[in-house]
């Protein structure tokens, strides 16, 4: 297509129109939409908004800003939903939108180059977003008309809110799209019906409400103090002064000049001048502590910022705390070492997962806690096992580096030079703290550190999963944490291997063969029997003498039996336990149902009692289960060649089992089984029924069997008129 055409096209298109870059992609969109382009229709205004939010999004899933439900995720959500509703009303019911990300990034690539590194995660992305909208939009516009249309009839003129919050959660509908087409039809929004409603629900798009114009003790002190100093990057205690004492609950608290141990009340929070504590933020959890009072004992359980105040939270061990009192200020040390251990880790995994998944791998949110941690990122696709344990081995590469770990202040524009990373859509200060790992890693980072990567010890991920559209999550631990979870891996796979008898590289194997024999036997049980052979026992078969293997081939082996027996890796042993139980338990059924299989059918139907013209079967079968008395019975009705009737009895200890059956010409003259069997259940203490022709009961009193089977007998007799 070239310009020529373009001009002949556009006649009368503001001179501001950028039609070298713009209509080509305008012309892809209509041709993408099997329609043409033409500037003053309502289809040419579709197709140019089509092309901007296009372009728009390609942008921002290109920096990892993929739709969602908050902030800057809700925009580029919006912005989707309203080019799909634009092709819907040009026809449209399939996704479209994502066959003009290779164009945009075509016709940007002079002055955006790598746009085309990424056209098939952004076209990926954005064909997700199209599939989840188009699935509801249909149900949601023929809502909208429906409300329209009673609007209408009703006279009214604004557009409920309530209604536009219940559409958006039902059908994804965003309010500002509702709004729009409200204001083509004429009609104007309620916007704070809809807000009230969202609050309501709970789900204000962005994410929480602000509270303007607070009140209460803490803003006293942030007027007083304005900041409390930061410390902890270089000590983890220090004097400091005690500048407020608050104690009460959030709306109900207030400033007191002293609190002791018997009057702290339901909370307590004390902020210093200076503090070596580290406030909750960026993903940190806060530290924890103690306050030394001349006077007594404070225990911090938690720290956390407002604003630019460090605030210590806990309860008073011993004595008293007062304003303006000096306190000894002691971080639980231990606790921040795992800590900084774990923050360290977030950054190593950072650029183990982008070496191995791409530049596109970016941090979407961290919680860090002693040697644990949770790291989102984006990414679409789910991560094999070997990529995962690939990413965890870059990860302990570069820790078992011990490279150095720094952290300095500098200019905003520096960092940007020495290549930091810096994530999308984040405000960041002026200057920054930058924090460096050896050659490999630079990030902007407020939280506290380890000095050295080999401090972290180890990384041992645990989990990835999906937490939305586009966004993964690992969980991993660090440091000691690590090592014990590696030392139980470990002792969990030893219990399983002793079970099974096998060596522990066979784990996954012998729990499948398990699993496997055990099924088996339950069908062989099933089937009474059945001619077919039953496997061998596996627990406790070819025991091996080989020594422990390495520990990344313990946890695969173990993985590999967890999957098969569908269980964590910590219930494995467990599980493995009860299966073999459960063998045992088969073994010994099919023991037993061997030593009645001299049960002879034939036999019986000889010995058979002739009551008119019905043959009449009563017996007591010792060691057998019902599956194989029905199958009896079956056989029985099968080889006689007259009507036939049977009743079964069996016991196991304190348990009665009885089984009857009937031939189909003796149903057919009306009788039933279920009436045979009821009152010789009840002559065993128990109850039962079933069909005309099959019936099955139980009871509770073995040694009543033989009358019972006298019960049978008599009530058959009566039946049968005799």
């Amino acid at each position: 297509m070239g310009l020529e055409r373009a001009a002949s096209v556009l006649q009368g298109v503001p001179t501001n129109f950028h039609i070298d870059i713009l209509y080509p992609i305008v012309q892809a969109a209509a041709e993408v939409c099997g329609t043409n382009y033409a500037y003053e229709t309502d289809d040419g205004r579709r197709l140019r908004r089509i092309t901007d939010h296009v372009r728009a999004c390609t942008f921002a899933i290109h920096e990892n800003v993929y739709p969602g439900p908050k902030k800057a995720r809700y925009v580029i959500k919006r912005l989707l939903r309203r080019a799909v509703l634009d092709g819907h009303q040009m026809g449209m019911r399939e996704p479209f939108l994502h066959q003009l990300v290779p164009v945009v990034a075509q016709m940007m690539k002079a002055s955006y180059p790598e746009l085309s590194e990424t056209i098939e995660r952004v076209a990926s992305v954005m064909k997700r977003e199209e599939a989840d909208f188009f699935s509801t939009i249909g149900s949601g516009l023929d809502r909208i008309e429906r409300l329209f249309s009673d609007m209408s009839s009703k006279g009214t003129a604004m557009v409920d809110g309530a209604e536009a919050a219940t559409l958006y959660q039902t059908h994804g509908v965003p309010p500002e799209l509702f709004q729009q087409i409200a204001a083509e039809r004429g009609y104007s929004f309620d916007w704070d019906a809809y807000r009230e409603a969202m609050l309501r629900h709970g789900d204000i798009s962005g994410g929480g409400t602000i509270e303007l114009f607070e009140t209460g003790p803490i803003e006293t002190l942030k007027e007083a103090l304005h900041q409390s100093e930061f410390l902890g990057y270089v000590s983890t205690k220090s004097p400091a002064q005690v500048k407020g004492v608050i104690v009460g609950k959030p709306k109900d608290d207030r400033l007191v000049s002293n609190v002791s141990v018997e009057t702290q009340g339901d909370m307590l929070r004390v902020v210093l001048d200076q503090s070596p504590f580290y406030g909750e933020s960026g993903g940190q959890v806060g530290d924890s502590g103690k306050l030394q009072t001349p006077s007594g004992s404070f225990e911090v359980t938690d720290t956390q910022k407002s604003g630019d105040l460090i605030v210590h939270y806990g309860r008073m061990l011993s004595g008293t705390i007062k304003e303006g009192e000096t306190v000894q200020a002691l971080v639980d040390e231990n606790r921040r070492n795992a800590i900084r251990r774990a923050h360290s880790a977030t950054h190593i995994l950072h650029h183990a997962l982008q070496t191995k998944l791409g530049k596109h791998a970016q941090q979407q949110g961290s919680k860090v806690d002693a040697d644990w941690l949770r790291f989102d990122f984006s990414h679409q696709d789910s991560i094999s096992e070997d990529d995962l344990k690939e990413i965890e081995g870059i990860a302990n590469a570069r820790i078992s580096q011990a490279a150095s770990i720094q952290w300095e202040t500098v200019p905003l524009a520096r960092a940007r030079e020495l290549g930091a990373m810096m994530l999308f859509g984040e405000k960041y200060p002026d200057p920054v703290r930058m924090v460096s790992m050896g050659d490999f890693s630079r990030e902007l980072c407020g939280g506290t550190h380890a000095s050295n990567t080999a401090e972290i010890g180890t990384i041992e991920l645990l989990a990835d999963e999906s937490v939305s559209s586009g966004v993964r999550r690992i969980t991993a631990l660090t440091g000691s944490n690590a090592l014990e979870h590696r030392h139980r891996i470990e002792a969990q796979a030893a219990a399983a291997a002793e079970k099974l008898g096998c060596s522990i590289d066979q784990l996954g194997s012998r729990a499948v063969e398990l699993i496997t024999a055990i099924r088996k036997l339950k069908k062989i049980a099933t089937s009474a029997g059945g001619g077919e052979a039953a496997p061998a026992k596996i627990g406790g078969q070819n025991k091996s003498s080989l020594g422990k293997p390495p520990y990344l081939e313990t946890r695969s082996a173990l993985k590999q039996a967890a999957r098969a027996l569908n269980v964590s890796l910590e219930e494995v042993s467990g599980r493995i336990e009860t299966l073999l139980t459960e063998e045992k338990q088969l073994h010994e059924q099919l023991s037993q149902l061997s030593s009645a299989s001299g049960f002879d059918v034939d036999q019986l139907l000889a010995d058979a009692q002739s009551v008119g013209q019905t043959a009449l079967i009563i017996a007591k079968v010792p060691n057998a289960n019902p599956a194989m008395m029905r199958q009896w019975i079956d056989q029985v009705r099968k080889k006689s060649t007259k009507p036939v009737a049977v009743m079964f009895a069996t016991s196991d200890q304190d348990k009665v089992t009885l089984l009857a059956g009937l031939s189909q010409v003796l149903v057919d003259q009306g009788h039933s089984a279920g009436k045979w069997i009821s009152p010789v259940a009840q002559a065993v203490g128990g109850s039962g029924g079933g069909r005309p022709d099959f019936a099955q009961a139980g009871g509770k009193l073995p040694e009543k069997i033989d009358e019972a089977l006298q019960v049978a007998q008599a009530t058959w007799q009566s039946m049968a008129g005799k």
